[in-house]
């Protein structure tokens, strides 16, 4: 990555962990006063629809909308451009009411697909949360055009940022409703939080030459273009949408609190990869997109492969360290209030079985990126279908055996199915993309976190017994194996000479001498 890149991607890190420790504050309150009820998967199960509804189509929009726009751009002129945009917003806007009208007058049967042993009182509670907030599909969609508005302007801060204000008002929401008994308040937080996403990237947007200007041209060539990419996008990026919905679905047959614990167990995975995947995705692909128009091979085999190989080096050692210490980290985060011992073990357990996927979670952003700048949108679509159908299968299969677990791990592995299609279509598609590099430091950086587990293990287990129990003795106990397990982790990968480490450590030492 140049300097650049690699300045865009660490503010857009930092912005993005501060989004991502107020989203687990909205969690713990979320937990602390509803713990793993009824109410909680009522909250999440609501929430989850319009996030379905529109998220997918938010992120196939942003993906086909930057290489349009730039297409637009070069052939005609900002003014040209501009009309792109705004007529891609209008037909959005559109587009999102209609869809809202039709979720509140279908929210019944809406909410029965998404949970399907609901009935009574938390049916008809879901009923009227998903009511209120189905509007929020409308500024989802807004707030994705404006994102990809931005990072084609080369602002990545802003973007990362839009979290901030919807958690805060989530939060604020979760107080009042828990105080007043009132769990309206909880969905009218949610759909204000919504809006907050767009309404909040809108004064930086006009900042960067944006004007909007009503325009609604459906033979525009750049929308028809638009419409021809989106659906493969769209069927592609929807898979963690279509996978989460049948996990809650069939979730919602195991008893109370079953969807809660999945979903805080869930959270905690994609704060990893929110941090850092979703990081060096929006930086990454700008910069594919533009190697694979120069046909430059070698640079783009070397962007694929540092990518991937900073994946690898970030993502595994995590993903060791959640199996390990899955019990106190659950216990420290969200032990409190309503979510009680049974809700630990349940979310810990839930927390295990996700991250034996994490790796190919985080690899599967990558490599569609890759496949989406060599304007392949096909094969992510072919391979998100396989991934669907294998993850219901592994659902009904596993839930048998395993409950809770089984629906996690169902996920995990038909994501490792995934990745491994897309390795293998990547090789038929360009031959080399530096396979024999990500294969190296795959293997190196597995080594290291297995022995890193190992010590991480035990040393929790010796500080555990030393200090015994109570919050602040977790807290120390928990807090001295993942340092040792970081430190052991980091002399391995440094012994085994890993390329990517000392890219790293050059990157740390520039910043050093210039401060």
């Amino acid at each position: 990555m140049s300097n650049n890149l690699a300045k865009s991607a660490f503010w857009l890190m930092v912005v993005t962990m501060l989004s991502k420790i107020l989203g687990f504050t909205r969690d713990i309150v979320l937990m602390y006063f509803y713990g793993t009820s009824a109410y909680s998967d009522v909250y999440i199960t609501a929430m989850n629809i319009p996030v379905v509804v529109f998220a997918a189509v938010g992120v196939a929009l942003s993906t086909t909308f930057i290489p349009l726009y730039q297409e637009a751009l070069e052939n005609g002129g900002e003014k040209r451009a501009q009309n792109f945009a705004n007529n891609i917003l209008c037909i959005v806007s559109i587009i999102s009411i209609i869809l809202s009208i039709f979720g509140y007058i279908f929210a019944e049967p809406i909410v029965k697909l998404f949970a399907i042993s609901f009935n009574g009182e938390k049916l008809a509670l879901t009923v009227e949360f998903v009511r209120i907030i189905i509007v929020g599909v409308l500024f989802i969609g807004l707030s994705n055009i404006m994102t990809a508005y931005l990072q084609i302007q080369g602002n990545f801060t802003i973007p990362g940022m839009v979290q901030l204000p919807n958690n805060i008002i989530i939060i604020i929401s979760m107080i009042i409703g828990a105080v007043t008994e009132n769990f309206d308040i909880l969905a009218i937080g949610a759909l204000i939080g919504m809006a907050s996403q767009f309404l909040f990237q809108v004064p930086f947007a006009i900042k960067h030459g944006y004007k909007f200007k009503p325009i609604v041209n459906f033979k525009d060539r750049y929308l028809k273009k638009m419409i021809w990419l989106i659906l493969p996008v769209l069927i592609g990026v929807a898979v963690n949408q279509v996978n989460a919905m049948a996990d809650r679905s069939l979730a919602s047959s195991l008893g109370d609190g079953v969807i809660a614990a999945l979903n805080s167990a869930n959270k905690l995975n994609f704060f990893v990869l929110g941090l850092f995947i979703t990081t060096i995705g929006s930086v990454i692909y700008p910069t594919l997109a533009k190697l694979s128009t120069t046909n430059d091979q070698r640079k783009f085999a070397e962007a694929v492969s540092t990518s991937v190989n900073c994946v690898s080096l970030i993502i595994l050692p995590i993903t060791v360290g959640a199996i390990v210490l899955a019990t106190p980290i659950v216990r420290i985060l969200f032990e409190r209030g309503a979510f009680d011992e049974k809700s630990t073990q349940m979310t810990a357990i839930a927390l295990m079985c996700y991250s034996v996927g994490m790796i190919a979670y985080g690899l599967r952003d990558i490599l569609s990126k890759v496949y989406y700048s060599l304007k392949d949108t096909k094969t992510p679509m072919i391979n998100g279908i396989i991934a669907v159908i294998a993850n219901i299968f592994f659902d009904v299969t596993l839930m048998q055996v395993f409950g809770l677990g089984g629906l996690a791990l169902a996920t995990s592995f038909s994501s490792i199915i995934c990745i491994l299609l897309l390795f293998r279509g990547l090789k038929k598609k360009i031959s080399y993309y530096g396979q024999d590099r990500i294969l190296r430091t795959f293997v190196k950086s597995l080594i290291a976190s297995v022995v890193m587990g190992v010590a991480t293990y035990f040393v929790y287990k010796f500080a555990n017994g030393i200090l015994g129990s109570g919050f602040i003795q977790e807290v120390i106990a928990t807090g001295i194996s993942v340092l040792v397990g970081a430190i052991v982790y980091g002399v391995l990968v440094s012994k085994f000479r890993v390329r990517e480490v000392k890219m790293l450590k050059k990157m740390v030492m520039k910043k050093l001498n210039r401060a």
